[in-house]
C-alpha cells in the first residue's frame, strides 16, 4: 500500500517553528523508510565477502574402496574354438580379462571442520563402506582421514584430521529461526568440479523424506551430486544445514534441495564427537498421529498429539502409560504429532525423568517417564499374519468388515498370541470407508470404542454407545502382524 504525504512547502521559511516541524517530518520518513527496507531485505550485492569468509572451512572428500574382484569371470568361448587356448593363458597370467586382482573404487563428496583441532562432518552415505578417506582443503592442501562415528537415521558422519596448525572452522546456527525466504548459501563439489558454491532461498522447513528424524530445510540453491555432506550457510556464515538430498527426475538440480538442520546435525556430531556413537532418548511406546476422525471418536478438543497404539516392556510401561493414551505434552513441551514427540524424545538425555502428560478417559493426566537408551533397546519380532483367510466359522457383516471371532486356529495363522480376544476380518468391502482406510483381510480388531471386544455383538454395542455419546465415529485398535494401530470408522444411522 502507498500512502500520500502533503508537506505544505509554500511557507516554510517563514516559521522557524514551521521549519523545526518539516526537519522532523523529513527525519520521521527516512526512519520509517529505512525500517521498511530492513523488513524486506533484498538480495545481497555480492555473495563474495561470505565465501571469502568460509572457504577455508569447507573440504572436499575423496573416498576410495577396494572391491574384490569376481573369480568365476570367464570368457564366452565356444569349447573347441582356436581361441579358447589363448583366452586360458592370458587368464592364467593374471591377464585383465580375468578380473584377478581387486580394483580400486573412487567417491566424491563434501564436508566441513567444525573445530580448530580438525573435526569434519559429512553425510554418512558419502563415507560409508569406505576403506580410505582423503580431506582436500580450500588452500590446496591435502589430509588423510579417520572416521569417528556415523549415524545412519540422519545420515550423518563425523571424521577427524591430524594438522601441525590450527584449521580454520565453521560454527552452527539456530536452524530454528530460519525463515521461509531467508538467503542462503551452498558450497561444496558438485559433481566433482571442486570448490564452487550456489545461493539461493529456504524454500520450505521441517520437511520430511523417510527418516524418523527428519527435519530438513528445504532451498533452491543449486544442489547436485558430490555436494552431499557440504554446508548450508546462513547470511552471518553459520552452518544451517548439511546438502544430503535432491528431488529430482534426471540426478540434476531442479531448485529442490534438502538440507538437515543444524539443531538435528549438532546435537548428533557433539554425541559422535564424544562417545563414538549417538545416544537417543527412549520413551517405549508406539504411536501414531491424531487424525481428525480419531480426535473426533475420542473426544479431543484438538486434533493434535500422539496417540499410543502399544506399550511393550520399557519405561512407559514402567510408568504406567496406556494404549489409548493420547500424548498431548512431554517435558513441558507441546506435542504436535508423532513425528515431532520422536524427534522430541530422541534429543532428550537419557536417564532423565520427564513429566508426560496424556488424555485418558476424557481427562488429562500427567505421569513421570525415566527415559531408557533408544540404541539399546529390543526389537521385538512379530510374526507375520498368514494370507489365507480362514474357512471355517460364522461370520458378521459391520462397516463393510466381514469379521469372525478369534480361534485358536486363527490366533496361530494371524500370529494373535494366545489368550487374546478380538474379531479377524475375513474380508473388506473395496467400497466401503474401512477399505479407504486400509484395513484388509487378516487384520485383527482388538478393540471398539478403547474396550476390549471377543464378538461382533460386542463391536455393535461399542458403536451404539459411541452414537449415544454424540459422536459420529468408533475409534478401532486393529492389529496387523502384530503392529497395532488406531482406526476410526464412522457410524451410519439405523
Amino acid at each position: 500500500m502507498t500512502t500520500a504525504i502533503a508537506i505544505p512547502f509554500k511557507n516554510v521559511h517563514k516559521s522557524p517553528q514551521m521549519r523545526v516541524m518539516f526537519v522532523a517530518l523529513i527525519g520521521a520518513i527516512a526512519l520509517m523508510l529505512q525500517t521498511v527496507t530492513a523488513d524486506a531485505r533484498g538480495a545481497p550485492e555480492s555473495f563474495a565477502d561470505l565465501a571469502e569468509q568460509v572457504s577455508p572451512a569447507v573440504v572436499n572428500i575423496t573416498t576410495t574402496t577396494i572391491v574384490e574382484a569376481s573369480t568365476d569371470a570367464t570368457p564366452m568361448v565356444p569349447p573347441g574354438s582356436p581361441f579358447e587356448d589363448f583366452f586360458k593363458d592370458f587368464m592364467d597370467r593374471g591377464g585383465q580379462g580375468g578380473n584377478s586382482a581387486p580394483r580400486r573404487s573412487n567417491a566424491l563428496g563434501s564436508g566441513f571442520v567444525i573445530s580448530e583441532d580438525g573435526y569434519i562432518v559429512t553425510n554418512n552415505h558419502v563415507i560409508e563402506g569406505a576403506d580410505e578417506i582423503e580431506i582436500e582443503f580450500f588452500e590446496g592442501f591435502v589430509l588423510p582421514a579417520t572416521l569417528v562415528g556415523t549415524d545412519p537415521k540422519t545420515d550423518i558422519a563425523v571424521l577427524k584430521v591430524e594438522s601441525d596448525k590450527p584449521l580454520k572452522f565453521v560454527t552452527f546456527g539456530d536452524s530454528d529461526v530460519a525463515r521461509m525466504g531467508d538467503w542462503v548459501m551452498a558450497m561444496g563439489n558438485p559433481l566433482g568440479q571442486g570448490f564452487s558454491i550456489s545461493a539461493g532461498i529456504v524454500s520450505q522447513r521441517g520437511r520430511a523424506l523417510q527418516g524418523a528424524y527428519d527435519d530438513y530445510i528445504q532451498t533452491d540453491a543449486a544442489i547436485n551430486r558430490g555436494n552431499s555432506g557440504g554446508p548450508l550457510f546462513n547470511m552471518d556464515g553459520e552452518v544451517i544445514g548439511v546438502n544430503t538430498a535432491i528431488l529430482s527426475p534426471n540426478g540434476g538440480s531442479i531448485g529442490i534441495g534438502f538440507s538437515m538442520a543444524s539443531n538435528v546435525v549438532s546435537r548428533v556430531t557433539d554425541q559422535l564427537t564424544e562417545f563414538g556413537e549417538t545416544r537417543r532418548g527412549w520413551l517405549g511406546v508406539k504411536i501414531q498421529t491424531v487424525s481428525e476422525d480419531v480426535a473426533e471418536a475420542m473426544g479431543l478438543e484438538a486434533v493434535s498429539g500422539a496417540l499410543i497404539t502399544d506399550v511393550p516392556e520399557g519405561p512407559s510401561k514402567d510408568a504406567g502409560l496406556e494404549s489409548g493414551d493420547v500424548i498431548l505434552s512431554f517435558d513441558n513441551k507441546d506435542v504436535e504429532d508423532a513425528n515431532g514427540l520422536v524427534r522430541t524424545v530422541g534429543e532428550t538425555e537419557v536417564g532423565k525423568a520427564v513429566r508426560v502428560v496424556v488424555f485418558r478417559d476424557g481427562k488429562t493426566k500427567t505421569l513421570m517417564v525415566t527415559l531408557g537408551r533408544r540404541e539399546e533397546a529390543e526389537n521385538v519380532a512379530f510374526p507375520v499374519a498368514a494370507d489365507a483367510a480362514p474357512s471355517q466359522p460364522e461370520d458378521t457383516t459391520l462397516f463393510g468388515l466381514t469379521v469372525m471371532p478369534l480361534t485358536d486356529e486363527l490366533r496361530e495363522q494371524l500370529g494373535v498370541s494366545k489368550g487374546t480376544d478380538g474379531l479377524a476380518v475375513v474380508a473388506v468391502d473395496e467400497a466401503s470407508e474401512a477399505f479407504s482406510k486400509g484395513l484388509r483381510s487378516g487384520d485383527v480388531i482388538v478393540e471398539a470404542g478403547q474396550e476390549v471386544i471377543a464378538s461382533a455383538d460386542d463391536l455393535k454395542l461399542r458403536a451404539e454407545d459411541a452414537r449415544e455419546a454424540g459422536r459420529k465415529t468408533v475409534l478401532l485398535l486393529v492389529r496387523r502382524a502384530g503392529e497395532p494401530r488406531f482406526v476410526a470408522l464412522g457410524i451410519l444411522d439405523d
